[in-house]
């Protein structure tokens, strides 16, 4: 009898180890695994500031020698070896010419990283999908009206293939326009989205950036073909895309929106001036590559890297605007405004002097009468989502919402958010149905507006 139960102890101990061994194995194949392919764009580093449960701490970068990709390797040194809550990413360097091919070849992991040059962006996308690779991709994925036909033959090959293409929203996560988006769902404040018109649309963005700004503590290094429109893209189809996100995010959640609600109805395109110095400041170089020379006159580059499209969207006037300057002032930095108009009120963030340079949003009533209280159960009702909010009344139809710090995360912690939204769906294998369709509709405005801003 003893030996039997010492048999069966050992049958039940060896049946344990096995499932174990079993659980430990299936919990690493399921693991998402990295491919970076040349990380020209700071973005790529972003998504490894922080560590994740589900991604393999060995990440392996596909990419020409170069500044670029040193830069990259630099930020992941500075986040492994940061006195506080370090990471420990270990990075497998595949260095040569051919590094597109060298990776869909050996395809040392699952999900491919792009964030680069955005002219080449759909080619690399379509070489990982055809090798069966999942996508996790910086925007823009296209800048062109060619790229967008590219990425139409791409979302078909991804569902055929059971694959995830996804782009980096990181600005839905930003929380004045979350809270935007939450208040204007409660219909006793916010009523709902009117028409407008293009003078005064329904739902406008406009995005300030600069070319010249501090990036996980240090000054940013641009490469040189950040600024040449033939390569990046231009402004119109490069920032934008997060601002037409937004639109279709916030005013039709959760909603499939079709390529058939849009009506593009006007769009243009300017120049940001930069002088040799000040190019000089932002890239390290002493002067400008042969590739920027159609863009110089008189030893200014002149860069067509502001835009603004003026559509709508279910009937809906939209707007969305970016503007590139050099250098924003001190102790500020890239902008946001946004308006979405309401039957009942208007919801608007600010961000300029009177903000102290912060987003900050306000509420503005069309209604007196009851409307304070019904703004003050509004609040309580997304107390659960956004816990510790305010809104202090700031005239006498207009209420600034009060958020508390520990809500504001800042722009680099927001990649982190959105990687984990992707690998959620990476475990679910698939995204929300509205996704891929509100991609699609997406690139379709900012490469149709692109379109109309350069037609003669």
């Amino acid at each position: 009898m003893h030996k039997i139960n010492k048999m069966i102890k050992n049958t039940l101990g060896l049946i344990l180890l096995t499932l174990l061994v079993g659980c430990a194995e299936k919990a690493e194949k399921n693991k998402v695994k990295l491919m970076t392919l040349e990380p020209g764009h700071f973005h790529a580093a972003l998504i490894q500031k922080k560590s994740y449960d589900d991604i393999d701490t060995t990440v392996d970068v596909y990419a020409p020698e170069g500044p670029e990709v040193s830069d990259f390797l630099s930020k992941i040194n500075d986040y492994n070896n940061r006195s506080e809550n370090p990471t420990n990413w270990t990075v497998k360097t595949h260095l040569s010419d051919d590094f597109l091919n060298q990776m869909v070849t050996e395809k040392p992991g699952n999900v491919m990283v792009v964030s680069g040059k955005n002219a080449k962006k759909i080619d690399y996308i379509w070489a990982a999908v055809n090798a069966g690779l999942n996508v996790y991709a910086d925007k823009p994925l296209v800048v062109s009206e060619e790229g967008f036909k590219k990425l139409e033959k791409v979302f078909a090959l991804a569902k055929e293939k059971n694959l995830l293409v996804y782009d980096i929203m990181t600005e839905r996560f930003e929380v004045t326009t979350g809270i935007q988006k939450a208040l204007s769902l409660q219909s006793e404040v916010f009523g709902s989205l009117v028409d407008g018109s293009p003078e005064e649309p329904a739902i406008s963005k406009l995005s300030v950036h600069h070319l010249s700004k501090i990036v996980s503590g240090k000054p940013l290094v641009r490469p040189a073909w950040f600024l040449d429109t033939k390569q990046q893209g231009e402004g119109i189809v490069d920032v934008t895309t997060h601002l037409v996100d937004l639109v279709q995010w916030e005013a039709f959640p959760n909603q499939v929106i079709d390529r058939s609600e849009i009506e593009i109805i006007s769009a243009k395109r300017w120049k940001t001036a930069l002088s040799l110095d000040q190019f000089t400041k932002i890239t390290g170089l002493a002067a400008y590559p042969d590739y920027l020379q159609k863009d110089v006159q008189s030893d200014t580059l002149n860069i067509f890297c502001n835009g603004e499209i003026n559509y709508t969207i279910r009937g809906k006037h939209a707007k969305v605007s970016v503007i590139w300057d050099y250098e924003a002032p001190p102790g500020t930095g890239d902008t946001h405004h946004s308006t979405m108009r309401g039957t009942k009120s208007d919801l608007v963030i600010m961000q300029g002097a009177n903000e102290n340079f912060k987003p900050t949003l306000y509420v503005e009533a069309k209604e007196k009468e009851g409307f304070e209280s019904q703004l003050d159960v509004a609040i309580q009702n997304l107390q659960g989502e956004f816990p510790g909010i305010k809104a202090n009344k700031f005239s006498e139809s207009q209420w600034k919402i009060e958020i508390p710090d520990v809500l504001k995360i800042g722009h680099e912690a927001h990649f982190g958010q959105v990687t984990e939204n992707f690998l959620k769906y990476y475990e679910q294998g698939k995204l929300p149905e509205w996704e891929v369709p509100n991609m699609t509709t997406k690139y379709y405005v900012t490469t149709q507006g692109f379109k109309k801003a350069t037609e003669k």
